[in-house]
């Protein structure tokens, strides 16, 4: 393998730009220009804080693996497909981190530079054992052992023969107020009901599931604001936090601190396996950096104001919104 590469620096996104706040499938094609660069073309992203998004993987999976890690009717020709998809874009997009190669005892090998692990996998994608790993839990899955390779969360919705859809797999290290235990086996409608906003979406839910799967790789983003950079806000906090303390949503305008979290989401389908790969990918902007930029205040001002009650609700800005408004109007 080549030698481990400079860090780049993380990928900015800004997907507020039209100043509104909308609850919209808003797929374009993946690969599009967003002025990234090589990075806009990649469905796993590498840059400079890796270790720190390794690191909330590695706590998040110790404190207990099936809180971020759940699987439902996930086949083991569906598991060897994904497993397959995310190491060829791993070693096609990072080829100085990630390589793999056939052994002649019919194994797959994978190697990691970033975490200096080794997979063996089967004729089927299957994880046999690994060397160089220390982590605890021990990785129970390929799913399970490529995730800790990456600064995305995984996920993979399938369809039937009657239209069923179902989420398939889960690995949410990063949960941003939802639950892979609560989600894991629910078809796309019932998995984003309580999203305010999405009753038009889901139903269209069957159709929006028949794009992801048979249509060309595509990407869309989310956002929404935090009080502080932790990567998992999940609705459950570890013991002996407090949930006012964890979930990242008292704005104190006499301390303020507050940040735009943006989720990046790649949908890969594999349509000959009925199945597609959903990545996510989180980041943060300062609002404090961004606020001192009059185009880009006044349309997060706005997007903001557009909010309706039932999405400030959603969103944990319903008493906050005013006094955010006024500080980020303070220049």
């Amino acid at each position: 393998m080549q030698k481990v590469e400079t860090f780049n620096s993380p990928a900015c996104y800004f997907p507020l730009m039209n100043g509104r706040y909308e609850v919209k499938p808003g797929m374009m094609a993946f690969g599009a220009c967003l002025g990234n660069g090589q990075a806009d073309g990649q469905v796993f992203q590498i840059d400079e804080n890796f270790a720190s998004y390794r690191q909330a993987k590695l706590l998040a999976r110790a404190e207990r693996l099936s809180k971020y890690y759940q699987t439902h009717n996930y086949s083991r020709t569906v598991a060897g497909a994904i497993a397959r998809l995310i190491i060829e874009r791993l070693t096609q997009e990072h080829p100085q981190y990630f390589d793999y190669q056939k052994s002649t005892a019919n194994t797959l090998i994978f190697y990691s530079q970033l975490t200096k692990e080794i997979l063996y996998l089967d004729a089927d994608w299957q994880l046999q054992r690994v060397e160089g790993s220390s982590v605890f839990p021990a990785y129970t899955s390929t799913l399970d052992a490529l995730a800790a390779q990456v600064q995305e969360d995984i996920t993979v919705i399938c369809s039937g023969n009657d239209d069923c859809n179902w989420l398939s797999a889960v690995h949410l290290c990063y949960p941003n107020h939802w639950s892979a235990e609560e989600k894991i086996g629910k078809n796309f409608a019932a998995i984003h009901t309580p999203v305010a906003g999405m009753e038009k979406i889901n139903r269209r839910a069957d159709a929006i599931v028949n794009t992801m799967i048979n249509c060309k790789p595509m990407v869309r983003f989310a956002w929404g604001l935090s009080t502080d950079i932790r990567l998992n806000h999940h609705p459950e906090p570890p013991s002996g936090l407090l949930v006012s303390q964890w979930q990242g949503r008292n704005f104190d305008p006499r301390n303020p601190k507050l940040y735009l979290r943006i989720e990046r989401q790649v949908i890969w389908g594999l349509p000959e396996y009925e199945a597609a790969l959903f990545t996510i990918r989180t980041y943060f902007r300062d609002c404090t950096l961004l606020k001192k930029d009059t185009l880009l205040r006044v349309k997060l001002c706005a997007a903001i104001e557009s909010m309706s009650p039932e999405s400030l609700i959603y969103k944990g800005l319903a008493d906050s919104k005013a006094s955010i408004l006024r500080w980020l109007n303070e220049v």
